[in-house]
């Protein structure tokens, strides 16, 4: 059994996610203490709760404080199985986040497994269905990971109800990611899309982008159906070497103008920081490259990618090096886990 604090590095649901995942792929028996101790309010919520439950339903997992509110979770991890899974947060927690827990011990097996999620699509601090899709899951294909994703319904916070469906199918060889040279830029393009809210914000999103040397041809609007409102603006950049996406999320009483200048900056700060991946996207890749191995160039990491690091290492004896190059760039070194992957499969 080994302990994880909660309330190491970001303090919030990034070390309960990766503690039962690493758990769920190493066998490992894990204690997870002040679970969420950093957060205003502290403890399990449903989004939370639900990616425990999921973690449990594909190991049958032997769990202790399953449910709202627990600070403290004890997780026995069993076997993985393969399957059809279908789970509901039942707030509008993101579905992005759930699968981020079950993903990657799904993808190491050798059957085909279906996913289903239902809650929050498009939320606050967590990848969007179009970073998943776009960015994210196009960089794990090169690595030998198969898995397709699918938006069943729209699902914006704070009413959710939208839905995810994703296949997660058998690797046939991973190979080191190596990103290591700033990409040549090929294209870009912004979708603004929204629900039961005006359609004049979202031209008035693409107009301000306008101001910032976005030709009209490279921007358009997307009216949806959803449960409740909402909004997304939504940057794609496609390099010659890696896609990615940078996403901001309207709210009410933020003027349409200063979604478009957050997205915008967002793109411009990768765009000078010659790094090879986003912050965001660096932080997703950590765990796939735990097994593939790898090498990255980040802007300024996130507090997210410094504690998954940090919990990693309290779980595994594994060789991550974060270097930094210059003043706003680091170099992130991973070797792969090629003796726990065999013993894994071998299982």
């Amino acid at each position: 059994m080994k302990t994880i604090n909660g309330a190491f590095g970001e303090g919030g649901g990034q070390v309960f996610r990766t503690t039962l995942t690493l758990a769920i792929c190493l066998g490992i028996n894990v204690r997870i203490i002040n679970i969420r101790a950093g957060r205003k309010k502290s403890g399990l919520l449903r989004q939370h709760l639900t990616c425990l439950r999921a973690a449990q339903a594909i190991c049958s997992a032997d769990v202790t404080g399953d449910e709202l509110g627990s600070q403290e979770v004890i997780f026995k991890p069993r076997k993985v199985v393969s399957g059809d899974y279908e789970f509901a947060i039942g707030s509008a927690g993101s579905t992005s986040l759930v699968l981020q827990t079950i993903m990657l011990p799904l993808l190491l097996q050798e059957k085909i497994s279906t996913v289903v999620i239902a809650g929050g699509t498009h939320n606050h601090k967590a990848p969007s269905f179009e970073f998943l899709k776009s960015s994210f899951m196009p960089i794990l294909k090169k690595m030998g990971y198969q898995i397709k994703a699918e938006l069943l319904k729209y699902g914006f916070h704070p009413a959710g109800g939208g839905a995810i469906k994703v296949t997660l199918m058998p690797y046939h060889g991973l190979a080191a990611l190596k990103l290591l040279e700033s990409g040549v830029q090929i294209s870009k393009k912004a979708v603004a899309i929204a629900s039961q809210i005006p359609q004049q914000v979202l031209v008035r999103e693409l107009r301000q982008l306008q101001q910032y040397d976005w030709l009209v041809e490279e921007t358009h609007q997307q009216m949806v159906e959803s449960v409740g409102p909402g909004n997304l603006l939504s940057l794609t950049l496609v390099m010659d070497n890696i896609t990615l996406v940078f996403d901001e999320l309207g709210a009410r009483g933020v003027r349409a103008e200063r979604v478009a200048s957050l997205a915008e900056q967002q793109m411009q700060r990768f765009l000078t920081s010659q790094a090879s991946v986003c912050e965001y996207l660096a932080d997703q890749l950590l765990l796939p490259m735990l097994f593939a191995g790898g090498s990255i160039k980040v802007g300024l990491p996130s507090l997210h990618t410094t504690t998954n690091i940090k919990i990693i290492q309290q779980l595994l004896d594994v060789n991550i090096e974060l270097n930094q190059l210059s003043k706003g760039c680091w170099q992130l070194d991973v070797l792969p886990l090629d003796e726990y992957r065999s013993s894994l499969l071998k299982a």
